[in-house]
């Protein structure tokens, strides 16, 4: 059964930097009349980048909403209508230096779809080329090589509890796993 939601009008609240949040009135399939909060998002990429010997370079980094570091696979969001594929490469140059001979799209995810329209597409570099990092400015990251086995070890210990990181670490490893 179909239980589609039809939007009668919504508001916007709130427009920011990176997300804008409206509040809508929604149609239900029995006709009752709800608020659904929506927090609009321009989408975004997130890398797993292997080397040739199964390791991974992530990034360590404070995330203010939370107060503490956490580790998570290089990632950043699209800069308006930004095709993810060059979003991705951008990505994995500015916040580790690496360019890649091979960006494998391993497919999206929606993050929080019960009000966020944020829409991460995955992708696992290799064939790794060293260069310089430039992150954006006020940027401050770490990076921290890790061999994928002992990244799926974490994630599975829940040392690991950024989502995007946890799909990107368990895509990549099965699909390097088939390959």
């Amino acid at each position: 059964m179909d239980y589609f939601e039809k939007r009668l009008d919504g508001e916007e609240k709130y427009r920011g930097v990176i997300v804008n949040v409206r509040l809508d009135r929604a149609e239900l399939v029995n006709g009752a009349v709800v608020r659904r909060e929506v927090v609009e998002h321009p989408g975004g990429v997130t890398i797993l980048p292997v080397d040739e010997n199964g390791d991974c370079y992530m990034v360590r980094q404070f995330r203010y909403p939370f107060g503490r570091m956490m580790l998570e696979a290089p990632a950043g969001k699209l800069d308006g209508k930004e095709d993810p594929d060059l979003a991705a490469v951008r990505e994995l140059s500015e916040e580790t230096g690496f360019t890649a001979d091979e960006m494998i799209y391993m497919g999206s995810c929606c993050t929080s779809p019960g009000f966020s329209t944020e829409l991460l597409h995955i992708y696992l570099a290799l064939g790794l080329r060293a260069g310089e990092s430039h992150p954006d400015e006020n940027e401050f990251l770490n990076v921290e090589k890790i061999s994928l086995k002992e990244l799926s070890r974490m994630v599975m210990a829940n040392e690991i509890d950024d989502g995007k990181t946890i799909v990107a670490i368990l895509k990549a490893e099965k699909y390097l796993q088939n390959r």
